[in-house]
């Protein structure tokens, strides 16, 4: 034992980085049985190693009378049937080999789901069974009960998984812990990655498992730390946990010292191109610490199909860099150094996380393709290339020119995994930093491309050789064949098609068994649920059989039912299932965003905004949630309910000093989430609307100013003038006004502070809005004109006022615009006598104006060489015409011996 004890730690690292480490060279792995296990893991001779006589040992499954109840189901759970005892010298050995054997089973499970080749394994073979059961145990039953307790919240484990045993067993030996051996908690991360990918849609972990991989992010190992930090990204990724896994990803790069730069460089991308173009490309390259991958010097890599296009290049061509940095000078873009494998996970990781299904935000194609380049042309890993092609391929697949090479690479990636082109050991080296597919998730793919360009019998066909009966279900409604559809899932139900595809598929024979292979709670829950969303006349039957099939833990049957009740408007039945599918689901943000609108129509705003909140929390991105919580914080403002302090999302303290700054606290809250939510809709222009009012409301007048110039760009098409706001537009200049037109003189070495809500700091925002955005699209409102001239009068009232003359001259054509925009057009003052005295008024104050402000402008026209009439001879003619369009109507009203005398006037002055 002390001949090996010594190098344990080089043993479990060595475990970890897939590779027998330099130092343990000089151990003899054939002095104990303990060291051949290891070195076969590590090797890639998986079967050996567990049909090994330790690994036997270990997976000895005892029981007691029959392994199936009285209905043919199993009897209890695995773990309760394994005792994991071991007859070795010590506790360490033992905890050895049994971390070995759990890396050995995920190993074989990703070698017969994942990376190929194929593996010959019977799992019976691998287990010791001290005593035959009463009734025997088949290699099926043991799968099927796998399979049932892979099944986590309610989410089904995909059911033509090969040996999902191998899944649960090296689950089980993970969960009894290690008191010696560090990394237990990191194949722990390593299973939860297998296993999510194994359920329909990913369920959280809980607190306590990142907990547990906090001590090793202190390891002094650069590459394990990196390695560490990129497996953990890929997990958040996962979850859609986008943020936290960009944050890591970007930790990993540091942490194996990755320097990077995404930058211009010209050069050509088409044939025929003659003139250089900038070109965005990534330079990268790996830590300089003296070493080299000697290991990956010449491998065997899956086939790059060409492109063969007539215009476009294999690759872009670059002749020169525009590096900005010392660090990537000299580096030729279409020559750069390679990059260790580790690193080109790394950036498919950061490639992965940014590539958004919605083409409006996130990475784009352009953007991604330099990182997938970056990486395709170093082959440096069987498993790391399969990936970074699978990326291009999807990049690929919506370009004209390029689909024809994304459908063929994807097909060739497939067909590629069953054969033995490269070793285990290889392909296994980085399957954990990569989030490569497994073979089914593969063909779905590429089903999934078929379905996109129309074919949809090349779909169907793998679809149903999946068993991915939804898909399938799809592709019948598609081409308008629900009784074909309804037809599928009522055999799947009544167990007549079930039996006969899990045979076809898995290769089993129909020999009679006393221990029957049932479908599991889960799937059969889902079968339900799916023939609800069909058979939509009885759908409430199918979605409660669901529920109680799985005995409540079905979170898609809690949905569907919450669903149900919510559209038919039955918000206080829809609320407990919502409540319990978000219990059983906490990861999708649909069921929280339902039951936060169940809670408002119920008029409960405090659970209404957690709910909300929730959605944000899961997609930051979600304008829809973000809007509503501000809606559910000033409902709460009406009935005098405190917003809370504890929505961290929200920047900024709003923890309230006393009862009675609740109010100011929701309208804050509320403009927070506003302004968070119109980062992502920004197109929005009911938010935008919101956003205005209540920006208002808290004294934001900056923002106030910048959204209704956004409202106006969206809506003045279809609107006119009523996109415009003028209220709050009028608010706007009352807040500039309000100040004295000179600001206050300071000291020479000071730096003038101002309030960017009031005043001289509002008014370029102010001044903005008008010149760029309103008076541009609107011209026929006379409030707007009026507010406008007074702007403009307030600034030329300012002694520092820029070019002076000319202020008081756009003041006054501001005035007379709104008069042409209000009396001059109003063709209701000829007839209508209430129109013609308040025309009366305006023509009265407009003279008023041209009296106070006409001289001022007159002699900066002068000055400026203008011969522009005189601004009494522009108020008599205001006069006269106005008089004229009048008098057949209202001569002999006394308003009308006021504009005599007013025209008087005008004549002796």
């Amino acid at each position: 034992m002390s001949d090996w004890i010594s190098y344990l730690p080089d043993l479990e690292w060595s475990l970890i980085e897939g590779k027998w480490r330099p130092s343990l060279d000089s151990v003899d792995h054939t002095s104990a049985p303990v060291l051949g296990l290891v070195r076969n893991v590590i090797d890639g001779n998986l079967k050996a190693a567990l049909e090994s006589d330790l690994s036997k040992e270990l997976l000895t499954l005892n029981h007691t009378g029959s392994l199936f109840t009285l209905e043919g189901s199993f009897n209890g759970r695995l773990d309760s049937y394994f005792p994991l005892k071991l007859d070795v010298d010590n506790d360490t050995a033992a905890e050895l080999v049994r971390l070995t054997v759990a890396v050995a089973c995920l190993h074989a499970f990703l070698q017969i789901n994942w990376t190929g080749p194929d593996l010959n394994l019977n799992i019976l073979e691998i287990l010791t069974i001290p005593s035959p059961p009463s009734t025997p145990l088949t290699n099926e039953i043991l799968s099927a009960q796998a399979i049932s307790e892979l099944a986590t919240g309610g989410e089904p484990a995909y059911h033509l998984a090969k040996l999902p045993e191998l899944v649960r067993i090296a689950q089980i030996i993970l969960s009894r812990g290690f008191e010696t051996l560090q990394t237990g908690p990191w194949w722990n991360l390593r299973a939860h990655l297998i296993h999510q990918q194994l359920l329909d849609d990913p369920v959280a972990v809980p607190e306590h498992f990142w907990l547990s991989l906090s001590p090793l992010e202190k390891l002094d190992n650069q590459d394990l730390v990196g390695r560490l930090k990129l497996e953990q990204g890929l997990l958040r990724h996962l979850f859609s946990q986008d943020r936290q896994a960009a944050d890591l990803f970007v930790q990993a790069a540091k942490a194996t010292g990755l320097q990077y730069q995404l930058t211009g460089a010209l050069g050509k991308r088409t044939k025929f191109q003659t003139k250089d173009l900038t070109q965005l490309v990534l330079l990268a390259k790996s830590r300089d610490d003296g070493r080299e991958d000697k290991d990956n010097a010449d491998i065997n890599v899956p086939d790059t199909m060409q492109l063969n296009d007539d215009t476009l290049l294999e690759q872009t061509e670059y002749t020169s860099s525009s590096a900005d940095t010392n660090t990537f000078a000299g580096i030729d873009p279409s020559n750069q150094p390679a990059l260790r494998p580790l690193d080109q996970c790394i950036f498919l990781g950061m490639c992965l996380n940014v590539r958004n299904t919605s083409p409006s935000h996130g990475l784009t194609a352009e953007q991604m393709m330099p990182y997938i380049s970056r990486v395709i042309s170093h082959p440096r890993n069987w498993s790391v290339h399969t990936m970074a092609l699978l990326l291009r391929a999807r990049l690929e697949s919506t370009r004209t020119r390029t689909v024809e090479r994304s459908t063929l690479q994807l097909q060739a990636l497939i067909d590629q995994m069953p054969t033995a082109d490269s070793t285990l050991a290889e392909r296994l080296l980085f399957v954990h930093s990569i989030p490569l597919p497994s073979k089914w998730a593969m063909e779905k793919e590429l089903a999934d491309r078929f379905l996109s360009i129309g074919v949809v019998k090349s779909a169907l066909e793998i679809y149903e050789r999946l068993e991915m009966w939804e898909e399938v279900v799809k592709c019948y409604q598609s081409i308008e064949q629900r009784d074909r559809a309804l037809e599928i899932v009522r055999d799947l139900l009544a167990g007549r098609k079930a039996e006969a595809d899990v045979v076809l598929a898995r290769g089993r024979t129909t020999e009679a068994s006393p221990g029957r292979v049932r479908m599991d709670a889960a799937r059969e829950a889902k079968l339900w649920c799916l023939l609800g969303d069909i058979d939509s006349s009885s759908s409430l039957e199918h979605y409660n059989r669901a529920w109680e099939v799985s005995g409540s833990t079905s979170a898609r049957a809690a949905r569907a039912l919450g669903g149900y009740y919510f559209a038919r408007g039955e918000y206080s039945q829809a609320i407990p299932f919502l409540k319990r599918a978000t219990a059983l689901q906490p990861l999708l943000s649909r069921p929280w965003f339902l039951m936060g609108c169940a809670y408002v129509r119920e008029e409960a705003w405090v659970e209404a905004r957690d709910a909300f909140a929730r959605c944000v929390g899961i997609d930051q991105e979600d304008g829809e949630s973000w809007n509503n919580i501000a809606s559910v914080y000033l409902r709460m403002d009406e009935k005098g309910l405190a917003g809370g302090d504890d929505l961290t999302l929200l920047e900024g303290d709003l923890t309230p000093k006393s009862r009675t700054d609740n109010k100011f606290t929701n309208k804050l809250l509320a403009f927070r989430a506003l302004k968070q939510g119109l980062r992502y809709s920004y197109e929005n222009w009911r938010m935008w609307q919101n956003y205005i009012i209540v920006s208002v409301d808290v004294g934001e007048l900056s923002e106030a100013c910048r959204a209704l110039g956004r409202l106006v760009e969206l809506r003045v098409e279809k609107d006119g003038l009523a996109s415009v706001d003028i209220e709050v537009l009028e608010r706007l200049v009352d807040a500039v006004t309000r100040a004295p037109p000179d600001e206050e003189p300071i000291d020479a070495q000071s730096e003038r502070v101002r309030n960017p809500d009031e005043g001289h700091g509002l008014f370029p925002r102010v001044y903005d809005l008008f010149t760029r955005v309103v008076l541009s699209r609107i011209s026929n409102s006379a409030r707007i004109y009026r507010a406008w001239a007074r702007l403009l009068t307030w600034r030329a009232r300012s002694r520092n006022a820029v070019h002076l003359k000319s202020t008081w001259s756009e003041a006054l054509t501001a005035h007379m615009d709104a008069y042409r925009a209000g009396v001059g057009s109003d063709s209701r003052i000829e007839n209508d006598v209430e129109r013609f005295k308040e025309g009366v008024v305006e023509v009265t104050e407009l003279v008023d104006v041209l009296r106070n402000l006409g001289p001022r402008a007159r002699d900066g026209e002068i000055e400026e060489g203008k011969n522009r009439e005189s601004w009494k001879f522009q108020a008599k003619s205001l006069v006269r015409t106005f008089m004229g369009r009048t008098k057949a109507s209202f001569e002999d009203e006394p308003e009308w011996a006021k504009l005599k005398e007013l025209l008087d006037e005008l004549k002796n002055e």
